[in-house]
This record gives structure tokens, sequence and C-alpha cells, in this order.
């Protein structure tokens, strides 16, 4: 009988006559059997192939995962038609050749390359489990070129089934970068005597196996991670933990969402095989500084054991940029920029930038009674009368009298909330990146109201973020709009504090670190200081604690719930950050 034509083989034609290229001689097929006795086989060639192809048809990136090919990759197929599986035979085979092997290698990466998958499919033993796999293989990876270079026999194969190994480059569209890897194929004789292409999933990829897909998708989308102002990560510190998810992308920014080669099914976990193009988000720089922003984590913890409510903010005077923030308890309210209390003796140095601009110099003699009325009796936090006290050491000694009788003598009931607003910012509706509480200062409605806001009682609200701000104002002369970023918009006071007002001002915080209240806690730091203590009442057996200060471009706020001194809980902390901050001028 005439041997049938096998039509996915392909021969090199030989030189020689009288010899079949696929290594046996004519006159030693018996008729009627596919049995061959070969001749002594040629000289073994080196197996370099080198196809390049192009798909045909690119598919959308898009539905990933949508084609299941479970049975294509576990190598199932239905018998019969197409679809049937060409299997081995159980007896005795001559093993394919050199050159047969090369030769339905070369075929085989050929039309896979060029995208001609039913050609492929056809030069194996299994071709519906070929043609799922591969047609799976060609809708998910999108491919801009595919090219299947041969790399010889791997030492994987066997005298009667050689496996000869490839390498796959794959290019896309928008990247430079391309997938490559390297693959094997087993080549085997079939029952009815042809050479063909042993199919695994491991054909398509080495690593994939039953059940699996490769298919490119979308990475999740970047998170975008705000840094400091050097670029470092913040994310380990607690009292940030609740803002840097505030913190929106710049304006007109996107994130770039990422996509890569996944291998994916078979109920194994995914793999990502190869980016194609790595995600992004924009980044944001804060205005914080990772340095300060521990210390005052930690001053914050210390003086907030217990239980103790507490906040700390440190602002640079020169820009308004918010170097540190920090609150206690960890994970609560954040009470740094959103807390509203009264400030305490703290505000004397906003009714101390009035009475100066009424009229009142530093050296006027303001004295400090044991008790005054408003007609509310008011008293001091020290017993005693000092009838000599100027209007400097009623403000470094924290006198309550002194202010009182000479606020309700020289200010009007709005002037104090004039000056906060249009001089020191307290008041303006402030945008400092994330959400924030602005002071409230109201314009006092009977002479008990106006006493108590000139020692920052009653109705005044502030938080630590505010007191910052009026301390660096007061150093740097010009009140700055608080920001946590660069770019958001600031608003700007209406006015400006008189240069004579704002050196008056310096003159007497520096007595107050120096010789007042404050000396304890500002003591053994050099530079340009000063600083105002305040206790608040709060209804309570223990009042709250606050400091302000300054050294040199550092300004800070801190207070304590139920610290109760300003010199001692708030003073601490505050004291602690300007050490590790203030020492630059």
């Amino acid at each position: 009988m005439h041997r049938e034509h096998e039509p996915y083989e392909r021969y090199e034609p030989y030189e020689e006559p009288g010899h079949r290229p696929d290594g046996y001689d004519d006159d030693h097929l018996v008729h009627g059997d596919h049995d061959r006795t070969p001749r002594r086989p040629r000289s073994r060639r080196v197996w370099l192939v080198a196809v390049g192809g192009v798909f045909t048809a690119l598919v959308v990136v898009g539905g990933y995962g949508a084609y299941n090919v479970f049975n294509a990759v576990s190598g199932g197929s239905s018998a019969g038609g197409g679809g049937s599986t060409t299997t081995a035979s159980k007896g005795p085979q001559t093993p394919p050749t050199t050159e047969q092997a090369d030769a339905v290698a070369k075929d085989f990466l050929a039309a896979w390359g060029r995208g001609d998958i039913g050609a492929a499919a056809g030069l194996t033993d299994r071709p519906e489990a070929a043609r799922m796999a591969l047609t799976s293989f060609h809708d998910g990876v999108p491919a801009r070129s595919l090219t299947l270079t041969g790399t010889g026999p791997a030492a994987s194969g066997t005298p009667s089934e050689p496996v000869l190994g490839y390498r796959v480059r794959a290019e896309f569209d928008g990247t430079t970068e391309a997938w490559e890897y390297e693959s094997t194929l087993g080549v085997l004789r079939a029952a009815d005597g042809r050479v063909l292409v042993r199919w695994s999933p491991t054909v398509v990829h080495p690593k994939l196996s039953a059940g699996q897909s490769i298919t490119v998708k979308a990475l999740p989308d970047p998170v975008s991670k705000p840094t400091d102002r050097k670029s470092r990560p913040l994310d380990a510190f607690p009292s940030l933990a609740s803002v840097l998810p505030q913190i929106p992308p710049p304006d007109g920014s996107k994130a770039v969402t990422g996509q890569a080669v996944v291998l994916s099914g078979g109920g194994q976990q995914s793999e990502q095989l190869f980016v194609l193009t790595p995600p992004s988000a924009p980044q944001v720089k804060l205005t914080i500084d990772a340095d300060l922003q521990q210390v005052a984590e930690e001053a914050v913890k210390k003086q907030s054991a217990g239980g103790k409510p507490a906040s700390l903010v440190a602002i640079q005077p020169s820009t308004g940029n918010i170097l540190a923030l920090a609150y206690a308890p960890q994970g609560g309210f954040n009470r740094a920029v959103g807390g509203g209390q009264a400030p305490g003796s703290t505000m004397k140095v906003v009714t101390a930038a009035a009475l100066l601009e009424a009229g009142v110099t530093p050296d006027t003699v303001v004295p400090c009674k044991e008790t005054t009325n408003s007609p509310r009796s008011w008293h001091n936090d020290e017993p005693g009368s000092h009838p000599d006290y100027t209007l400097s050491d009623d403000f470094i000694q924290s006198c309550n009298t002194g202010f009182i009788d000479k606020g309700l003598e020289k200010l009007q009931p709005g002037t104090l909330a004039g000056v906060a607003r249009d001089q020191f910012g307290l008041g303006l509706q402030w945008r400092i990146g994330i959400p924030s509480r602005d002071a409230t200062i109201p314009t006092p409605g009977s002479k008990d109201e106006a006493a108590a806001s000139y020692i920052g009682q009653g109705q005044i609200q502030v938080n630590s973020l505010a007191m910052a701000s009026v301390a660096a104002t007061v150093q740097s002369g010009t009140f700055r709009q608080p920001v946590l970023r660069e770019d958001v918009k600031r608003v700007s006071a209406p006015g400006k504090l008189p240069s004579d007002v704002a050196q008056a001002l310096r003159s007497m915080m520096a007595r107050t670190a120096t010789q007042g209240t404050a000396r304890t806690p500002m003591s053994g730091l050099s530079g340009q200081i000063g600083a105002k203590t305040g206790t608040a009442e709060a209804g309570s057996d223990a009042n709250n604690s606050w400091f302000i200060a300054y050294r040199n471009d550092l300004a800070v706020a801190a207070e304590v719930e139920g610290g109760g001194h300003g010199f001692s809980a708030a003073g601490v902390a505050a004291a602690q950050v300007l050490k590790a901050g203030g020492g630059k001028g």
C-alpha cells in the first residue's frame, strides 16, 4: 500500500539520491506496514530557529480571563472529528530523527508566531487541547509581535522522545519593555507514523498547569501615599494615620493603572509573570518633617500618660509650613487641628497686641491686684498684690487682674476679635490641606464676657494649630496661614502686625522664657526664644495646660487636657520639640 501524505511535516531536500530526508531508505519500507528499518542516522545538526510573527488579530485588553481554558491546558479533548487526540502507539516505535524533530518544532513555532492557531495545533498530538490553549494565550496576551526562537535540544529529552528548547519574546504597544521567557516542547512519533509535538500546558509557558490561564490584567489602582518634605514615608506615625488618606492628589493629576501578564486559575494563587506598565500614583509632598514628627509623637505620648488627651503642632514661621502635628489618644479625634478649647493665658499674646496698639507700652504701670471685678470676681494663680507691675511684668508673670483691668479700660468690645482676625488670622477660613477647625473669637456681649476673653477664657475656642500660628506670627512679624501642602491656596490677613508691636511682643515673650513662668521648660535653649504659658479653667479640679513658644525658625503650641499649669505638661512637650528642631536660625 502507498504511504498516505503527511501534511504537517516539512523536510528539507537532500542531495543524496536514493535516501529519504526522514532518515530511512525507500528500499527499507515494508509494504503494508509502517515499521521501517532505520539506516545509519546522519550527523546531528544544531537546531536553532529564529521565527518572527505578528498576531493578525489583537484583542483589546479588557474583560481579562473571560476565556476558561481548563480543558485546554489539562490536555483533554473530545474523541472524533477535528478534536480527536492522536496518541502514541503502545507498541515499539522508531523515534523521530534529529531532522524530523527540528522540522516539526520549526513549523509549530512558525505557525504559533504568525497567529495561525489551527496550523500550530494540527502539529500536536492533541490538536483540540492545543487549539484552545493557544487561542486563550492569543486572546489573553495581546502582544504586538511574538518572536519564537529555537535554542536546541534540552537535557530533559530522551532517545525515544527528543525535547527541544525555545525562547519567547513578546512585545506590546505602550511599552519598550519586552516579556521574555524560555520553555520546551517534546517531539514524538504518533501511531500513524507522523512526527508531532507532544502537547502539554508547559508548551505555552513552563509554569502553566491544568486549569490555569495566562492573561494581561490591570493591576490594583495605586494608592497615593504622601511623603514628608524630603520624600520620606509617613505611614508609621500614628497621628498621621487619619491625615494621609485625606490628602487629595494635585489638581489635574491622574493615577496610572498598571498592567501585568498574570498566571491565574487552577485553585492556585495568581502569579505576576511580567509587568507591562507599572502603576503610578501622583506623589504629594507634605510640609511635615519626619524627624520632627517623631519627636512630636513621643512628646505627646509621654504627656498624655494616664489617658489625658493632648496635642501639639509645630510650624515654620518663615513659611507657615506645618512641620509636625501629633495628638493623643492615638487613633482618636485629631484635636491638634480639629479641636476647640479655651487657650487660657496664651491668649494674652493677642490681648497684649491689642493693648499696645491702643497706646499702652511694655513699661506702662499696670497693677497686678490680688482680685478684681468685672463685676464678676477674678483672681490670679498666685496670691498677693503687685501694684508696681508693668504690662511686661503682668505678661511674664501671667497676671490675670492686670490684663482684665487694662483691657476693660482701653479696649472696645470688638477690638480683641478684630486684632486676632486682621493681624493673627484667627477667625479666618483656613485651608491647610485637610479639614480643620478655625478659631472662634466672638465679640463679647458683656463686661464679664470681655474680661474672660482678655485672659483666654469664656467663649474663645482654638486649638494647637491656631496657637502655634500665633507664636509664629510674633516670631516673624507676619501672619502666614499654616499649611500641610505648599500648593494649597492660603488666606491672607487683612492687616499686619505693626513692627513696633511685634518687637514689643518678642521682647515680652523672651522675658517670659528666661525670667517668667516659662523659664523652667525653656531652660537651656539658645537662639531667639520666646514663650507664653497658659492655664485654662475647664470646670474641674485639674486645669488644662497650654504652652506656646518659638526658637529661631520653629514655633510650637501644645495643650494637655487636665495637665495643670502651662509650664508643666504642655511646656515640657513643647520644649522637647524646640530642643530637637529649633537649633538653626
